[in-house]
């Protein structure tokens, strides 16, 4: 099978991008032709099973959020040396932080990209709730604005998210501290500085490693110490600065 490898960033991804697009219950391959038939596919595989996360990932269109293939189970590019993971993992996200992100709520996305999880936190957390996404792109925050601005404008207005660009690496200090903290790019080490940002309790869903990687629990008990668990195998874009981002 010849892969066809778009952009690098794609290519970070290439064992998620080059298989087919075959209708299973693998988890990459939960592709549908509308998002309801995606969500739906998603939840016969087992990998959403809460219902606020299945009715959360309903609310939330994944073509408001993706300029094409919005329905496959793929990541695709959003250009700027950046991609939208696949639904998949963005299902298994929601999944792992829903006890985090409850009612009223406070929650971080890291690497928010062009919004689509943010606004799936931010249905789940509630108008009482908060939800921050921090991108270093200044052209993929914009981006997210304009895509939320479709059916979610007053969440904007009101301020249950709010859209920051910054070094996600450093998180955003002026809002914690945070439920739960996603982070949508692979970190090269144990991301301290966002651990600091955690309530207590609170959960980091990060993904870690450079050549190999692993998605990371990092869980911070009522006491302020941290328990970690590492939880899957994935290859994700790295979590990096603006410059070498650009020149992906």
């Amino acid at each position: 099978m010849t892969l066809k490898i778009r952009s690098s960033a794609l290519a970070i991804n290439f064992w998620l991008s080059g298989l087919k697009r075959r209708k299973s219950t693998m988890a990459w391959t939960c592709s549908g032709d509308t998002n309801d038939e995606l969500v739906e596919r998603l939840k016969q595989a087992g990998i959403i099973s809460n219902q606020r996360v299945i009715d959360a990932m309903r609310v939330i269109d994944r073509k408001d959020y993706c300029p094409r293939y919005a329905y496959y189970d793929e990541p695709q590019s959003i250009g700027y040396g950046a991609t939208i993971s696949a639904p998949h993992m963005h299902g298994y996200a929601l999944e792992k932080l829903q006890d985090y992100l409850q009612p009223g709520m406070r929650a971080l996305d890291v690497g928010s990209g062009s919004g689509y999880l943010t606004a799936c936190m931010a249905e789940m957390v509630g108008p009482e709730g908060k939800v921050v996404g921090i991108e270093h792109i200044e052209p993929l925050v914009e981006l997210s604005e304009k895509n939320m601005a479709k059916r979610h404008a007053d969440w904007l207005r009101e301020g249950r998210v709010k859209f920051i660009a910054g070094d996600g690496r450093l998180g955003y200090p002026a809002d914690s501290g945070y439920d739960c903290i996603h982070v949508g790019a692979a970190s090269s080490k144990k991301p301290t500085a966002l651990l600091d940002q955690l309530k207590a309790p609170g959960r980091c869903f990060v993904p870690v490693g450079m050549a190999s990687q692993a998605i990371m629990m990092y869980d911070k008990d009522e006491n302020g110490v941290i328990h970690e668990k590492e939880w899957l195998s994935v290859m994700y874009v790295p979590l990096t600065d603006k410059e070498k981002q650009y020149g992906a």
